[in-house]
């Protein structure tokens, strides 16, 4: 399952505000395993402790 939450756009970053993913990591999404999947939710979790929320 995706971690998609509805809300696509994409910061200066590159990084997706709803979801955290960056632009390639949801390009990747649908062709990585689930070792692949489990690492970009790894970034996601990083990058969701260092903003400000």
């Amino acid at each position: 399952m995706s971690p998609c939450v509805g809300v696509c756009a994409l910061d200066d970053d590159d990084v997706c505000i709803g979801c955290l993913r960056s632009g390639q990591e949801i390009t990747q999404w649908g062709y990585v395993d689930n070792d692949g999947k489990r690492a970009i939710l790894r970034n996601v979790e990083e990058r969701l402790r260092q903003s400000k929320f």
